[in-house]
């Protein structure tokens, strides 16, 4: 491959890691359920180079069987073996690409077949039994929003039509990078013997259909005020943010006394450990109990703690800003309490609970329960962030980095040089925005024409941006207390310099956006578990599914 196609795969690699990064929260928000989308079609064949999988077939078998052999039906169709491998490996590297690192700790060895690894000791089943019931389900649920958007004469947009163009047009490229002669033989390589450029455009187009259709449905959902307020009023901490300090006391620091055995290990009597926990409940009372104006008089009362008086900077650990589903279970129900009011201050003890030996866990009340205090939370409660802010709408023009080493990990790193060519390249197309017209239309037009994101249509445009969804410095700069309509700046994040233009708030604010999606996501699973539960799936002749996978070559 020369070098100028490697610099074009890499752009555009970067491009897409970007968006996903982007906006990968905003599709977690809308509940989808369809994980076989066209980009994850693509991030599963960029990631070969990484996962290695061993087919068992050559690709110079033509797939004949393949296609030919009915693997299950779903509903109406029959899917062929070769059909529902696409459906089968894709299951198999989105869990690799998430989990593959430390794929261990599920037990998964990736240097096995993964048809002799069992997952399952009564049933038999195994690792490649568990995939393909993950592929019968997306198979499932694809065919039937399928069906569905057909039925309600539903088609993909010229947009998403194109990008399913571009990923099938960069099959080639990727063929040539990872060393097959051709997009076919790349894609018996990843999928078996029955892929072919003509049965995976099928599949890239029928899933991106699925997906494009359920977020289709979601996105039409739309809630009065009304709804939203009856919503909030369920439970109004869950769409607040709580700012709070707190600093855990563990039992293990107060015990005192046991016995040490020859190979250095201590126990300690029954006596030990309880006069260790009313030790540990005593200093976080007293703590609670003391007076304070400011988290800094906390720390100071912490810090002169017997137990610190050989621990340096110890203190409290602070939550700013912190969503309610993100609060420690312990100390959640104290923190987001309503009658809350700054400065207020408690201890509440950390426990666990278990049963006598031989017992099964139940509310049973003759099933003898033990209560365990492993130490004591000391809480300081700063506010409350009731979230009313505006969301914010925002274009950019990304600049990507050129060049840089990777590791054999897969991390790149840049040069000074490589990023102050980036950097240089943002500040002249800052420049000559501001030399132009200067408006939002001229530097959209800017946008479409040189940002390394995006597909060149939409202007760099990103509305109803909310706290958490960009990279730090994107966000950051969005949420700046001193941002304006019409901001303009340069700024640097992990994939480049960003040219940024604040078109200007959202008119939805940031608590309306949560409760919206909460709503938009209940109402779209109980409609989408309503469309697929009809939709019946029969296992026939699964033979030429890629059961004996091996995930890496050791």
């Amino acid at each position: 491959m020369s070098a100028s196609s490697k610099k074009k795969l890499r752009k555009a690699q970067e491009a897409e890691k970007l968006t996903e990064k982007q906006l990968t929260e905003q599709k977690e928000a809308k509940k989808l359920k369809i994980y076989t989308t066209v980009f994850v079609v693509v991030l599963a064949l960029m990631i070969v180079a990484a996962v290695w999988i061993a087919v068992s077939n050559t690709i110079a078998h033509n797939g004949v069987r393949e296609r030919g052999t009915t693997a299950l039906t779903v509903g109406e169709h029959e899917i062929s073996n070769a059909e529902l491998n696409f459906f089968y490996i894709d299951a198999v590297n989105n869990f690799y690409s998430q989990y593959g690192s430390y794929a261990s700790l599920f037990g998964l060895d990736t240097t096995l077949p993964l048809n002799e690894q069992v997952t399952d000791e009564e049933t038999g089943a195994t690792w490649a039994d568990d995939f393909l019931n993950s592929a019968k389900e997306n198979a499932r649920a694809v065919y039937a929003l399928a069906d569905e958007a057909k039925a309600q004469g539903y088609t993909l947009s010229d947009e998403e039509k194109a990008e399913i163009e571009t990923h099938l047009s960069n099959l080639s490229l990727y063929a040539s990078y990872y060393g097959y002669s051709n997009a076919e033989d790349y894609l018996k390589a990843m999928y078996g013997n029955g892929a072919t450029e003509k049965t995976y455009r099928a599949y890239a187009e029928l899933t991106s259909l699925a997906s494009s259709y359920e977020t289709y449905y979601a996105d039409s959902l739309v809630y009065d005020d009304a709804a939203l307020r009856e919503a909030e009023s369920e439970n109004y901490a869950e769409y607040s943010s709580f700012s709070y300090n707190t600093y855990y006391l563990s039992t293990s620091k107060f015990l005192e006394g046991g016995t040490t055995d020859d190979e250095g290990n201590t126990t300690y009597s029954d006596e030990e450990k309880a006069a260790s926990v009313t030790a540990a409940e005593e200093a976080a009372k007293a703590l609670a109990e003391g007076e304070y104006a400011s988290v800094a008089d906390l720390d100071a009362a912490i810090a002169a703690l017997e137990i610190n008086a050989e621990t340096e900077g110890a203190a409290s650990t602070t939550y700013e800003d912190t969503a309610y589903a993100s609060i420690n279970s312990v100390v959640q129900e104290w923190v987001t309490d309503e009658s809350r009011v700054s400065g207020d201050v408690t201890y509440i003890a950390s426990t666990t609970h278990t049963h006598a030996e031989g017992e099964t866990h139940s509310d049973d009340e003759d099933s003898s329960e033990y209560e365990t205090v492993n130490g004591y939370y000391v809480v300081y409660y700063v506010g409350t962030n009731d979230n009313t802010f505006a969301l914010a709408n925002v274009r950019h023009i990304l600049v990507a980095f050129e060049g840089g080493t990777t590791d054999d990990n897969g991390n790149t790193t840049y040069s000074d040089e490589e990023k102050a060519a980036a950097k240089d390249e943002a500040d002249a197309i800052l420049a000559d925005w501001k030399a132009g017209e200067a408006t939002e239309d001229s530097f959209a037009a800017l946008a479409n024409e040189k940002s390394d994101d995006g597909d060149g249509t939409t202007g760099g445009l990103y509305e109803d941006v909310y706290p958490g969804q960009m990279v730090t410095n994107f966000n950051d700069w969005c949420f700046d207390e001193s941002r304006k309509a019409g901001d303009t700046d340069v700024i640097e994040t992990e994939y480049g310099y960003h040219v940024m233009y604040y078109v200007g708030d959202s008119e939805t604010n940031y608590r309306d956006y949560q409760i919206i999606n909460t709503l938009k996501s209940a109402d779209t699973d109980a409609w989408f578990n309503a469309l697929i539960e009809p939709m019946t799936v029969t296992e026939l002749n699964t033979d030429y599914i890629s059961k004996d996978l091996v995930l890496t070559n050791g």
